[in-house]
């Protein structure tokens, strides 16, 4: 047996248990070893581990629904990727992760940035304001969800989307307001410069 996916299956499906003979080759994918100690083991598999945390999707998975809790050895590849380092705070951790450099990882995407504000910080990051700005949609949902409110250092990026920009105007600023009209007669001088560029 060569296949750790199939030495899997044959195991979950056919011995319906632990097949010994067959862990050498399932240990070395990180998927498969990950779906062998859930599925199979029902527990850690400290075999398994050195190639389940070379992933940080099947390290994080790993840890919440196979340790259920914090795992070091996970940690160090979680917090190479954005969404995993973000998903591990908030799922398994259930607050910030300062340390290892964690929020540095996070604050290099707009989107998780954002998310990691919302549900982990619950309240403004200024760390993350300045990558969440270079991006539209999540300065819009930044000031929607975070700041609860117009977010004027913002609204020069988030004008560079006609969509975006219409979205924050009528359910940030509201419809009606001075602000808005200037938000929309903006986003609409740059979308024509635009066009003329392109």
């Amino acid at each position: 047996m060569t296949s750790p996916e199939w030495a899997y299956w044959y195991a979950y499906k056919v011995i319906k248990g632990c097949w010994p003979e067959a862990e050498v080759v399932i240990k070395t994918n990180p998927e498969w070893a990950y779906k062998y100690a859930l599925n199979i083991i029902k527990d850690r598999w400290p075999e398994a581990e050195m190639a389940i945390v070379t992933s940080s999707y099947w390290a994080y998975r790993y840890a919440l629904y196979v340790i259920k809790g914090r795992c070091a050895e996970a940690e160090v590849v979680i917090k190479t990727n954005p969404e995993w380092a973000y998903k591990y705070a908030l799922n398994i951790i259930k607050d910030r992760w300062p340390e290892a450099e964690a929020e540095a990882i996070i604050v290099t995407s707009p989107k998780w940035t954002y998310r990691y504000a919302r549900d982990v910080i619950k309240d403004r990051w200024p760390e993350g304001e300045e990558i969440i700005k270079t991006s539209p949609e999540w300065a819009y949902r930044y000031a929607l969800d975070v700041i609860k409110g117009c977010w004027s250092e913002a609204e020069t990026a988030i004008v560079t989307s006609s969509y975006w920009a219409y979205r924050y105007a009528h359910e940030v600023i509201k419809a009606g307001s001075l602000n808005y009209q200037k938000l929309i007669q903006n986003s609409s001088m740059h979308i024509v410069k635009n066009d003329l560029v392109y």
